[in-house]
């Protein structure tokens, strides 16, 4: 049976399915409507694009790191709630699409969507089967890939922040070591070098305005002025930062005593980003009430 655009429009219509899903399943089911809905509901297609709008800013971050140690992928996994990103079926989706991007060497989202899990159906075909089961929008939101010729080593702490670091030299637990720092303290960068300059100009620019206010000889300025970015480089790179389990100590000493060197970090953490509009609970039930009356 020939499948037209109208009949694509209508099921589209019933079941809020994405266009190209719509046309598939009346093709797979000869032009049945009722079939092609059923098509849906069992693929989990039916109602997923109306979720999507939804703010998903919980979730997850899943890590796949190479049986070598030389290769790692993170990924940031979304859903709208707390309570389903610690469910078992969430996790092992994040934990599936970290494992295919680990093995594609793929950062492209849309790409990952398309590629096969283990069971043969693609990442969005389970994605919206989750949402269609579980009730709550999905995505995937991040995907990143860090490779090294010495050793990654990881630290989650909880489900919301995933680090990744690449190391050469040191071993297993001081990679860990670090990959906890990199997690608690939030470094931009590893070393002033790799910052962006941009951010230390806009800082410099700010403590100018702050010294010159003072009224100081110009001489003084400066020699304020080189103190507090020293401060401020050290407080936002990794090995100016003083060591998380050892703060009488950067982590540069850390690294030199034990002739290691970091050469990438990855640092992810859930809804990163990301505007929550604010809502009062209380005007939300009276709102309810309200139009419940005809008010």
């Amino acid at each position: 049976m020939a499948i037209t655009a109208a009949m694509v429009k209508e099921l589209r219509q019933i079941t809020s399915a994405g266009m190209m899903d719509c046309k598939k399943a009346l093709n797979e089911t000869d032009g049945d409507m009722d079939a092609a809905i059923e098509f849906l509901r069992k693929k989990g297609m039916a109602g997923a694009d109306k979720k999507a709008g939804r703010i998903a800013a919980e979730g997850r971050i899943a890590i796949a790191i190479a049986d070598d140690k030389k290769t790692a992928a993170i990924a940031e996994v979304n859903c709208e709630t707390d309570f389903v990103a610690k469910g078992d079926e969430f996790k092992s989706f994040a934990d599936e699409i970290a494992a295919i991007a680990l093995a594609n060497n793929a950062t492209d989202i849309e790409a990952v969507m398309g590629m096969a899990m283990a069971d043969g159906k693609t990442v969005d075909e389970r994605r919206r089967e989750l949402i269609a089961k579980i009730g709550e929008n999905m995505g995937v939101r991040r995907l990143e890939i860090i490779e090294t010729k010495g050793e990654i080593g990881q630290y989650q702490h909880g489900e919301k922040i995933g680090v990744v670091v690449a190391m050469d030299g040191g071993d297993e637990a001081l990679v860990r070591d670090v990959a906890m720092h990199v997690a608690a303290a939030k470094p931009q960068a590893v070393s002033s070098e790799d910052l962006d300059q941009e951010v230390i100009e806009k800082e410099r620019n700010f403590q100018i305005e702050q010294a010159q206010s003072s009224g100081k000889p110009m001489e003084i300025i400066e020699k304020m002025i080189e103190g507090r970015m020293r401060k401020f480089v050290g407080e936002i790179t990794l090995l100016g930062q003083s060591f998380v389990k050892d703060p009488d100590q950067t982590v540069e000493k850390l690294l030199k005593a034990n002739s290691a060197n970091v050469t990438s970090f990855i640092r992810l953490e859930v809804g990163e980003g990301i505007e929550i509009e604010e809502t009062n609970f209380a005007d939300e039930v009276a709102e309810a009430a309200r139009v419940a009356q005809g008010n």
